[in-house]
C-alpha cells in the first residue's frame, strides 16, 4: 500500500507537469490503485459528489411563522384571545397559515441545483483496480484511480490524459463554443464530454474540489438581494408606524377620560389589524403567480415567483453568447478558394475529408454545410479508401479518395499547417492565404485549410483553399436586443470565448464593441473593476466565478440584473441574478438554477418576460397603493372619531370584515388589464407612501362626513353608526381600486373583468350584510344605497388630485 502522505491540488496546478510528475504527486501508477489504498483515500477525501446539508421539511414549514411579519400577526391573535375575541383571534391565525402554506408551497431553494448537480455527478466509470478493468458509480472515483473514456462518455472527474488525443465539449463548462483538442498530460473536466477518441486518464480531483464542483459550490452560496422582502417590510415599517403612533395617542386620551385596561388593550388590537398588512404575503404570491400563468403562455416556465416582480426593476441584462446569442452549434460560414479551384471545389474536398461516424463537430460542421449547398451527388461518385481522424500532434486529417478515374490524397487542417506542406505557393500566394487567414480571424472565425495531391503517393500536394467555422448568432438575437434596449435596459455579453470572437458575434447583434478581456481586470481594486463593468458593452476570456463576479459588482452599484444562460458555466450567476433565465438547450443544472426556463428554441420571448413582469409590478403597486391609502384613512376616521365620540367608530370584528373586504377581495387586481411601462420600474416606497398619505386624508374626510350625516339627519344609535362607517369604509375600498389602478384619468382603461365581477359581488354583499344585520346593526336600504351613492361620488372625485399626484412622483 502507498503512504497517504499527500494532499489534493488544484486541476490547473498540473498544467505543464509530466505524467511522471502528475503520478508521483498522485502516489499512483499506471496500472492502477490497490483496494486499500481506495478505501484510505475514501476515508481522507470523501466521494465523488457534492455534499450538502439538507434542511427538515418540517422546520422549514414552521419557520415561517417567525419574523418581523408574523411576530405582529401573532400578537395581534394574543391579544385577542386574551379579550375574549375568539373570531377575531381565530381569523388573524387562519390568515397567518394562509400565507405560510403558500409561502411554503411556491418557495424555491439551491437544493434544487444540488440534486441535479449530484445527478450529473451518478455516472459510471470504467475505472482500473488490482490490475483488472471494472465499471463503478462515478461516486466511488478516487483521485489516482485509472480510468478509461471513450465517445460520448460524461467525463467523472478532474483527470490528466495518458494516452492518445481527444476531442472533448467543454462548451458547458467554459462558454468555449470549439470542441478542445486535448493530448498526453493534458487535463480534462469533470462534466465534459468526450467527441471523439479513447484514452486511459488519471484522476486528479473529485467533488467539490472539481472544476464542475466549485461551480456547484458557487451554485449553493448564490442568492440574489430579496428585493420583494424588503419592499414588504419597508410598507409594513410605514404602515406600522402610523397604527402604533394612533393607538398611542388614542391609547393616552383613553387613560385621561379613565376607560378600562381591558377596553384600552381592544383599541391597540383593532389598530394593529388594520395597519398590518395581513394578506401582503398572500397576495404577493398569488399576483406572481399569475403572471407565471402569463408567461406560460409565452413558454416561459417560471421556478422562483419572487423573481417576476424583480424582473421589472432590471436595467442590465447579461447574456452569455455561447447557446443564448449564439446557436451552440458549430457552422460553416464560408469557403475562399485558390489556385483556380472554386468554392464547390473546396467544399467538396473538405467533404471528402470527413467523417459522420466518429461524430467531430468540424466534420459534421463541413457535411452539413455541403448538404445544403447540394454537393451530395457530387460527393456520391467518390469513396474514401483510407482516413486518419485529426491528430492534434500533426494538426490535420487526411484521407485517401477514389472516384471516376483518379485516386488522390485530400489533407484538411490548421492553414499554416496545409500551406507548408502545399507546393508551388510563391511569397504573394502565401501572402494572400494568410491575409485571409487574419481576416477571418478578427472576425471571429476559425479556419481550416484544404489540400490535395495529384495522385495517392502524395508527393506534390496543391493548396485548395479555406473554409471558415464559426458558432454564428441565433436570427432572433438582433431583434430582441433592440426590443431590450427599447425597454431601457442594457445588454451585456458574457463569454468564455476568445475576444476577437466576442467582439464580432457582440458586433453582429448590436450590443456594443467595447469588449474587455476579464484578465485585465480581474486583479484591479473593486471600485476600478466596477468602472470597468460599467463602461463595457461584454467580457470575453471568463471563468463560472467572473459571471458570478461580475452580477455581484453590478448589483452592489444598485443595478438589477438579469441574467440569461445555458451550461453549467453559467448557473452560479443565474442563480445570483434577480432574473436568471435558461435557454430552452440549458444544461439541467443551469435550469434548476434559474428562476425562468424557456421552453421553445430562440430568446425573442425574454422580451416578453420583461413586459410581463412589469405588468405584474403594476398589479402589486395598485394594491400596495389601495392598502396604503386605506390604513391612513382608517386611522385618521379612527382616532378623530374617539377625540369626537370617546368611542371607537369601528369594532374589532369591523375591522375583521375591513381586511378581508379590502386585503382580499382586491386580489383580483391578478388579473387586472394593465399596460408595462417602458422603463424599469422599481419600488420607491416613500414617493408611495406620500400618494398614499395624501388620498388616504381626502378619504378620512369622506367617512367623517358620513359620520357627521349619520347622527345629524339619520338619528343613528352608535352601533348603527358603526355598520354605516364600515359600509363606508368597504365602499370607498371597492372604488378607490378602480381610481388607484390607473396611473392616469381613470377612464384611461378598462379594469380587468375579474376586477369589475369581485367588486360587484363584494358591494352587494355589503348591503345586503348591512340590510339584513349580518354580524352588524341592521340600517335601512335607502340610508346604505345614500351611503353607496356618496362612497362613489366622493371616491371618483379624488382621482384629478391622483393624477396629478402620481404624475409628480413619478408613479
Amino acid at each position: 500500500m502507498q503512504p497517504m502522505d499527500f494532499e489534493l491540488s488544484n486541476t490547473s496546478d498540473y498544467k505543464g507537469l509530466s505524467l511522471e510528475e502528475t503520478l508521483k504527486r498522485l502516489k499512483a501508477t499506471v496500472e492502477g490503485l490497490r483496494q486499500p489504498d481506495v478505501a484510505d483515500r475514501h476515508g481522507k477525501f470523501g466521494y465523488n459528489e457534492i455534499v450538502e446539508k439538507k434542511r427538515n421539511p418540517f422546520l422549514e414549514f414552521i419557520s415561517r411563522y417567525w419574523g418581523p411579519m408574523p411576530w405582529l400577526l401573532e400578537l395581534a391573535m394574543v391579544l385577542s384571545i386574551l379579550l375574549n375575541r375568539l373570531v377575531e383571534g381565530t381569523l388573524i391565525f387562519a390568515l397567518l397559515t394562509v400565507n405560510a402554506i403558500i409561502g411554503y408551497l411556491h418557495s424555491r431553494g439551491s437544493q434544487k441545483a444540488i440534486e441535479l448537480l449530484k445527478t450529473k455527478l451518478a455516472v459510471r466509470a470504467k475505472v482500473l483496480r488490482d490490475g483488472r478493468w471494472g465499471s463503478i458509480n462515478a461516486k466511488e472515483v478516487v483521485p489516482g484511480d485509472i480510468i478509461m473514456i471513450r465517445l460520448g462518455d460524461i467525463v467523472p472527474a478532474d483527470s490528466v490524459v495518458l494516452d492518445d488525443s481527444l476531442s472533448v465539449d467543454e462548451s458547458a463548462l467554459t462558454g468555449e463554443s470549439l470542441p478542445k483538442e486535448t493530448r498526453r498530460s493534458d487535463i480534462i473536466y469533470s462534466g465534459s464530454i468526450v467527441k471523439r477518441g479513447e484514452a486511459r486518464c488519471v484522476v486528479v480531483n473529485i467533488g467539490s474540489t472539481t472544476y464542475f464542483g466549485r461551480t456547484a459550490e458557487l451554485v449553493k452560496i448564490a442568492k440574489p438581494q430579496s428585493h420583494q422582502e424588503e419592499v414588504m417590510m419597508a410598507i409594513v415599517k410605514y404602515m406600522l408606524y402610523l397604527g402604533i403612533a394612533a393607538s398611542v395617542i388614542v391609547s393616552a386620551y383613553a387613560i385621561v377620560l379613565h376607560f378600562h385596561p381591558i377596553l384600552i388593550a381592544t383599541f391597540i388590537v383593532t389598530f394593529l389589524m388594520g395597519a398590518v398588512p395581513v394578506a401582503l404575503p398572500a397576495v404577493l404570491t398569488i399576483v406572481q403567480a399569475s403572471g407565471a400563468v402569463e408567461l406560460s403562455k409565452h413558454n416561459i416556465l417560471v421556478a422562483r415567483l419572487d423573481s417576476i416582480e424583480d424582473a421589472a426593476s432590471i436595467d442590465i441584462l447579461c447574456l452569455d453568447k455561447t447557446g443564448t446569442i449564439t446557436e451552440n452549434n458549430l457552422s460553416v460560414t464560408d469557403s475562399l478558394p485558390f489556385n483556380g479551384y472554386t468554392r464547390e471545389d473546396v467544399v467538396k474536398l473538405a467533404m471528402l475529408s470527413s467523417q459522420e461516424k466518429g461524430m467531430d463537430a468540424i466534420d459534421l460542421a463541413v457535411l452539413r454545410y455541403g448538404r445544403g449547398l447540394g454537393l451530395d451527388s457530387a460527393v456520391g461518385k467518390y469513396r474514401q479508401v483510407s482516413f486518419v481522424p485529426f491528430d492534434p500532434s500533426i494538426k490535420r486529417t487526411e484521407a485517401v479518395i477514389e472516384g471516376p478515374g483518379e485516386r488522390f490524397r485530400v489533407i484538411k487542417g490548421a492553414a499554416q499547417t496545409v500551406l507548408g506542406m502545399s507546393s508551388g505557393m510563391g511569397k504573394e500566394a502565401i501572402e494572400s492565404v494568410e491575409g485571409a487567414v487574419r481576416d477571418f480571424s478578427q472576425k471571429g472565425h476559425r479556419t481550416l485549410a484544404i489540400a490535395r495531391s495529384a495522385d495517392d503517393t502524395g508527393t506534390v500536394v496543391r493548396f485548395v483553399g479555406l473554409i471558415a467555422l464559426a458558432d454564428p448568432p441565433r436570427k432572433c438575437a438582433q431583434s430582441m436586443i433592440q426590443e431590450i434596449k427599447g425597454l431601457g435596459i442594457r445588454p451585456l455579453m458574457l463569454t468564455g470565448d476568445n475576444i476577437a470572437i466576442a467582439k464580432e458575434i457582440a458586433g453582429q447583434v448590436g450590443i456594443g464593441g467595447k469588449i474587455i478581456r476579464m484578465s485585465d481586470i480581474r486583479d484591479l481594486e473593486e471600485k476600478e473593476q466596477i468602472r470597468a463593468v460599467n463602461q463595457s458593452d461584454g467580457f470575453a476570456e471568463i471563468y463560472p466565478e467572473d459571471k458570478y463576479k461580475i452580477v455581484k459588482l453590478l448589483q452592489s452599484t444598485g443595478h438589477t440584473v438579469g441574467m440569461t444562460g445555458d451550461g453549467v458555466n453559467d448557473a452560479p450567476a443565474l442563480k445570483q441574478a434577480e432574473m436568471g433565465i435558461a435557454v430552452s438547450n440549458a444544461t439541467d443544472v443551469a435550469k434548476a438554477s434559474a428562476s425562468v426556463v424557456l421552453t421553445e428554441l430562440g430568446i425573442n420571448v425574454i422580451v416578453d418576460a420583461i413586459k410581463v413582469s412589469r405588468k405584474t409590478y403594476q398589479r402589486m403597486l395598485s394594491w400596495v397603493i389601495n392598502k396604503e391609502t386605506k390604513v391612513v384613512g382608517f386611522v385618521g376616521v379612527l382616532t378623530a372619531g374617539f377625540f369626537w365620540l370617546h368611542k371607537l367608530v369601528l369594532s374589532l370584528l369591523g375591522m375583521s370584515l375591513l381586511v378581508f373586504a379590502n386585503d382580499f377581495i382586491t386580489m383580483s387586481l391578478a388579473t387586472d388589464n394593465v399596460k408595462h411601462t417602458a422603463n424599469p420600474n422599481t419600488w420607491n416606497v416613500k414617493d408611495i407612501t406620500v400618494a398614499s398619505l395624501f388620498l388616504g386624508l381626502l378619504l378620512m374626510l369622506e367617512t367623517l362626513l358620513i359620520i357627521y350625516l349619520g347622527k345629524k339627519y339619520f338619528n343613528l344609535q352608535f352601533g348603527q353608526l358603526r355598520t354605516i362607517v364600515l359600509l363606508n369604509l368597504v365602499f370607498s375600498s371597492q372604488f378607490r381600486i378602480l381610481i388607484v389602478r390607473e396611473r392616469g384619468f381613470f377612464w384611461s382603461s378598462m379594469p380587468g373583468k375579474g376586477l369589475l365581477i369581485t367588486t360587484a359581488l363584494a358591494l352587494v354583499a355589503f348591503v345586503l350584510l348591512g340590510v339584513y344585520g349580518v354580524l352588524v346593526k341592521p340600517l335601512l336600504l335607502s340610508t346604505i344605497l345614500i351611503v353607496l351613492g356618496l362612497s362613489a361620488l366622493f371616491t371618483l372625485a379624488i382621482d384629478l388630485p391622483k393624477y396629478y399626484t402620481f404624475k409628480k412622483l413619478g408613479l
